[in-house]
């Protein structure tokens, strides 16, 4: 019996993409029962750092982008750039929305609570250019918009992050009647962090593709390079989601009640970013590609920059810090999950524009 469009989702994906939610559960179940088990594993990987930055998580996340960056078609980015559809909403969504709803929720689920209140708030404003290529690919979101779209995250990132900080922390609490908090952070620090997390594999995806297709053709780059290539986005990621959590296992599995407290708003933040954006972009008449991209570069979040923010001004042993930490434990699950609710949802978006596909090829979502 042949697969056809109509057959369920999970029926048309390879084994490895049929149980990557397995696959990832499995690696944070080894990350936190490493990081508890072994004594002082996450201190020692805790000090492999270059200028400030985890040398193993970095290494993990090139990896992992790697291969999606390179297949990218840089010249399709024009198409992007033009459609203000989508760039006005992602713009809006990301800065100004997003940020406000962690706030939001932050209050209301954790009045009581002002290290971990804080540390949300900080999640809430670093905005995704990291993991979020990763989902995007999964569920068949556009590549070239993730890339414009990543591109201008880290361009606000830089400019507004601080001023953010000082606005949600410090201006608006002092407003409302609220506590306000202090949050020194330089942009160099946020800077470095694009620089490493975004620059290095964007420029490596795209002189790939550049010179691949100078010297052996489109065809050849397409069908025999990125298939060789393309798995190392999954041995990336679930290597960098068994370090990040081996990093802090010991203090996640210690304090259960405390993140069940932050993991709450969180959920409901993700939940909300998600399911908004991708009806926003329904409503705005994109086509499934593209309004994925909308919803996934809206709902995540840069954890890398938040925990690095929290550590540097207030301790790796703080509240704010642990809360950065409880983001990407429950971001990973919960966008996993989502990959496959815009996996199936295709069927309720207008086909796409002329010269692009209606939906990622099949097998494309294959990382």
């Amino acid at each position: 019996m042949t697969r056809t469009a109509t057959a369920p989702v999970a029926a048309r994906l390879s084994f490895l993409d049929r149980y990557l939610a397995v696959w990832i559960l499995a690696a944070m179940a080894a990350g936190l029962g490493l990081g508890r088990l072994v004594p002082g594993l996450g201190d020692a990987l805790a000090k492999v750092t270059v200028t400030g930055v985890s040398l193993p998580i970095a290494l993990g996340l090139l990896v992992m982008m790697y291969p999606v960056l390179a297949k990218v078609r840089y010249d399709r980015l024009d198409t992007v750039t033009r459609d203000r559809r989508l760039l006005v909403p992602s713009l809006v969504l990301n800065w100004v929305l997003g940020p406000a709803v962690m706030f939001a929720l932050a209050w209301l689920f954790l009045p009581d609570l002002p290290e971990y209140r804080t540390g949300l708030i900080i999640v809430g404003l670093a905005r995704c250019i990291a993991m979020v290529i990763i989902w995007n690919d999964l569920a068949g979101g556009d590549r070239e918009a993730a890339a414009v779209l990543v591109a201008l995250n880290s361009v606000f990132q830089v400019i507004a992050f601080a001023g953010l900080g000082w606005f949600y922390l410090s201006l608006l609490p002092g407003w409302l009647g609220l506590e306000t908090t202090a949050l020194d952070v330089s942009v160099w620090e946020i800077a470095r962090s694009v620089l490493i997390f975004l620059g290095i594999p964007l420029a490596a995806g795209y002189l790939t593709r550049r010179l691949g297709e100078k010297t052996k053709g489109r065809t050849w780059y397409e069908t025999k390079l990125i298939p060789r290539i393309g798995p190392f986005a999954l041995h990336g990621l679930l290597f960098t989601i068994v370090v990040l959590f081996a990093l802090q296992g010991d203090a996640i599995t210690s304090r259960p009640l405390d993140v069940a407290r932050i993991a709450l708003p969180l959920l409901v933040y993700f939940a909300v970013m998600w399911a908004g954006s991708m009806a926003l972009g329904r409503a705005a008449g994109l086509d499934h590609p593209r309004a994925t991209t909308l919803a996934f570069t809206a709902a995540g979040n840069n954890f890398e920059l938040a925990i690095a923010v929290a550590i540097a001004t207030f301790g790796a042993s703080s509240g704010q810090a642990l809360a950065g930490v409880v983001g990407p434990l429950i971001e990973v699950p919960v966008l996993i999950g989502l990959v496959y609710v815009a996996l199936a949802a295709r069927r309720y978006f207008p086909p796409s524009p002329a010269g692009q596909p209606a939906t990622a090829p099949e097998g494309s979502a294959r990382v």
